[in-house]
């Protein structure tokens, strides 16, 4: 059979001409108003909730379902053949502050993230720089506010061809030796033609809200697990 040369990471068989031609068919006459949507790229990275260190790129493509919550779909890249990873929710404060103790602690905060130039929106082609830079910001003035709650499906760092095993929350980095930063961010910027650095100098001007002691739980896990004698505060998690 014919087939498209469309393929992955996964090393799966290319897609067929008879599925590819079947979901043209369908893209013409379904409705897919949900993913209609979606309203921005965001790039950051993610650490394991249970092994904090150890991260992964994700590609946000996010939607506001309401003034509140925004809620978003992963890939593990921005081409076409892009894995799909992984979920996020983000909501505004005053709705993480009700929820109980338990919850607040799959949360975590995007502070870090924007004041340090690790979150971006990826600049569409022919979009002139102080054009974009005005508007990336003006998001970065709405996320840095926002906790958020993610899970990924699909182990891509570890090299899984499929997404097996139970989903793992993800957290966010909240400071710049957690993980090796110059490294994973610097090859980023490279690809993106980004510099985080600057991004963090434009946005200086951003306010820093004060995060919750609930909030970026793993970390604080973390800590305890490396001291003399700690052994975690009972984090639930799967990897």
């Amino acid at each position: 059979m014919d087939s498209i040369p469309v393929t992955n990471d996964a090393k799966g068989a290319p897609e067929s001409l008879t599925n590819k031609t079947l979901e043209t068919g369908a893209s013409l006459i379904q409705n897919f108003d949900p993913p209609k949507r979606l309203c921005a790229h965001l790039n950051a990275f993610h650490g394991y909730a249970n092994d904090p260190g150890r991260h992964v790129e994700a590609n946000h493509y996010c939607a506001h379902l309401n003034e509140d919550v925004r809620q978003c779909i992963l890939y593990d890249s921005d081409k076409p053949n892009a894995r799909l990873i992984g979920i996020e929710y983000m909501i505004k404060p005053h709705l993480y502050e009700a929820l109980d103790a338990d919850e607040r602690k799959l949360w975590h905060s995007h502070v870090f993230e924007v004041k340090s130039g690790m979150l971006i929106m990826p600049a569409p082609a022919g979009v002139p720089d102080a054009v974009w830079e005005a508007a990336e910001n003006k998001e970065m003035e709405q996320v840095v506010e926002l906790y958020g709650k993610v899970y990924h499906l699909w182990q891509t760092d570890r090299g899984d061809t499929l997404p097996l095993g139970a989903p793992n929350l993800m957290t966010s980095f909240t400071a710049a030796d957690q993980f090796d930063f110059e490294t994973s961010v610097g090859e980023r910027d490279r690809r993106f033609g980004v510099d985080s650095k600057k991004k963090a100098e434009k946005r200086a001007y951003i306010r820093e809200p004060e995060i919750h002691p609930d909030a970026d739980w793993a970390w604080k896990e973390e800590s305890e697990r490396k001291r003399p004698g700690g052994g975690g505060m009972g984090h639930e998690n799967q990897a």
